[in-house]
């Protein structure tokens, strides 16, 4: 099959390939849901990942990762993926994005995986990203990540129609957010806190009817703000995330991966440029996406994904029957 790329971006049969790449590594993962071992899972996935990828005609090389390559065997930054032919990609992925909630069976554990055209995803260092979201929408420039929340969440109540008591926001639930928590509901608004999953909480937000969730707000991986503006590309979605540059050692290291200001606000046009693909299955049940089902001769899953160029949205619920594939 000749996948090569289409005009003006990335072929379209890759959409539809990607969704098989974290359907298995969600399956792999939901086997050990529960059991209380976050790398047992978290190595099911990425396996399955990896092999999946490598199925793939594209020429891609992971850019947001498991890690740098002494710290991780497989799906590593800077790692080639994929058949060798094809279109050279940017690829940023997450095969268990939520390890501990898996671990426990907890809610929105996901697999996680965007792709874009060669040098078009910001390749951030491991570090905390200051970050705020809302989803599509919305006119430009509603939210200000150095504006304080209170003016945040009353222009965004305000665009979307509602008192600001109607208005929900996503914080990690972390002590360095209490002022932040503190002062969201200082304002009327009310707060769901989340313990792991900030991929999942951003992306909560491209759909509040379904998820009850109209903004995202604090600090969270960096990595995982790339994959969530890759989410948010495709679906109009606003993001503004700050890197936490905060000793020299950081800031040498963001220096080696291209990062030349490091208090710059990126977009979510910044941190994913051109055309984007982007897939996410669920491992648990979650506010978006269920989580994989097994039945005695079938697998279900559940599985979103976008495409930045056309604002295409779709979703999938698959039931497997082959279960030798799995």
């Amino acid at each position: 099959m000749n996948m090569a790329p289409a005009i003006g971006g990335l072929d379209r049969i890759l959409t539809m390939e990607l969704v098989r790449v974290t359907e298995r590594a969600a399956v792999a993962a939901a086997r050990l849901r529960g059991r209380g071992d976050e790398k047992a899972a978290d190595q099911a996935a990425v396996d399955a990942m990896r092999q999946e990828l490598n199925r793939l005609a594209i020429k891609g090389t992971v850019v947001i990762g498991e890690g740098e390559r002494d710290e991780a065997p497989m799906l590593y930054i800077g790692e080639e993926v994929g058949s060798g032919k094809g279109p050279g990609v940017d690829i940023a992925l997450d095969p268990l994005e939520g390890t501990t909630i898996c671990a426990k069976n907890l809610p929105n554990a996901l697999a996680v995986v965007a792709i874009a055209e060669k040098g078009s995803l910001l390749y951030a260092p491991d570090v905390y990203m200051d970050k705020i979201a809302i989803g599509p929408g919305y006119p430009k420039g509603i939210i200000d990540i150095d504006a304080e929340p209170v003016e945040n969440i009353a222009n965004l109540a305000k665009a979307k129609g509602v008192r600001v008591e109607e208005i929900t926001a996503c914080i990690l639930d972390r002590p360095r957010h209490a002022k932040l928590i503190e002062a969201v509901r200082a304002t009327g608004a009310a707060i769901r806190l989340i313990g792991d999953g900030d991929v999942a909480g951003v992306i909560h937000t491209t759909d509040p009817d379904e998820t009850g969730i109209d903004i995202y707000l604090g600090t969270g991986g960096a990595p995982e703000g790339v994959l969530a503006a890759a989410a948010l590309r495709c679906t109009g979605g606003q993001m503004q995330g700050r890197l936490i540059l905060d000793t020299p050692q950081k800031v040498e290291r963001a220096a080696t991966m291209g990062v030349a200001d490091p208090v710059k606000v990126y977009t979510a046009d910044e941190m994913a440029k051109g055309d984007v693909l982007f897939a996410a299955t669920g491992v648990t049940d979650g506010n978006m996406l269920a989580g994989v089902k097994f039945g005695r001769n079938f697998i279900t899953t559940h599985t979103i994904v976008l495409r930045s160029s056309s604002r295409t949205v779709r979703e999938i619920k698959a039931r497997h029957q082959d279960l030798e594939k799995f």
